[in-house]
């Protein structure tokens, strides 16, 4: 069962990481690595056992973030009804997204920084993925809103890159320059959620 001691923090190499294609079909202990990661989520937000195993609730979870440099993402969100919606996913990638943009006005926090960190984070307010399942069946998806954020939030996980590396006025130690492909520029009419 993963924990929080197994979540790795700011500062750790692995988070700065381009993690590794998985190869298709999943291996078995790929897809047991994907399991874990979606019950950490799950357990993490049941106020019961996330307070029985000390879990900070989370949204979603990149394979780097458990020290495994791997293209891996668990996201369990809620939909308008608050019935879980949850993704498991290998190889995500963003194939288009929109031009109108994103940001959550309480801002972004991370599993793997034990910190709060204000500021914009710009993200696309639709995004459009392909991945593979558990299975290793091709995948496309639509993500809209607080998902697109959170699936976006992960997927640079993926490319070593930390939420508040886009933040425009946050200068702090761990801030790293974004690749010019990766900058999301902002709309001029920018959703606030």
């Amino acid at each position: 069962m993963i924990t929080m001691k197994d979540i790795i923090r700011e500062g750790h190499s692995v988070l700065r990481e381009k993690a590794a294609e998985v190869a298709m079909p999943p291996s078995k202990e790929d897809q047991e690595m994907m399991d874990a990661m979606m019950t950490f989520l799950r357990n993490s937000q049941d106020p019961e056992t996330a307070e029985k195993y000390e879990l900070r609730a989370g949204v979603g979870l990149a394979a780097p973030q458990i020290n495994v440099s791997k293209r891996i993402i668990a996201v369990r969100t809620a939909n308008e009804n608050d019935e879980p919606r949850e993704f498991a996913l290998f190889n995500p990638k963003i194939v288009s997204h929109s031009a109108e943009t994103a940001y959550l006005e309480s801002g972004e926090g991370c599993l793997s920084v034990d910190r709060n960190v204000e500021g914009i984070v710009p993200r696309y307010a639709r995004i459009k993925v392909d991945a593979f399942d558990r299975n290793g069946d091709k995948l496309k998806l639509r993500f809209r809103g607080y998902e697109a954020i959170v699936v976006q939030h992960e997927l640079d996980h993926l490319d070593g890159i930390m939420f508040y590396d886009r933040i425009e006025e946050y200068a702090g130690d761990y801030k790293r320059p974004l690749p010019s492909k990766s900058i999301v520029h902002r709309s001029e009419e920018e959703l606030v959620l």
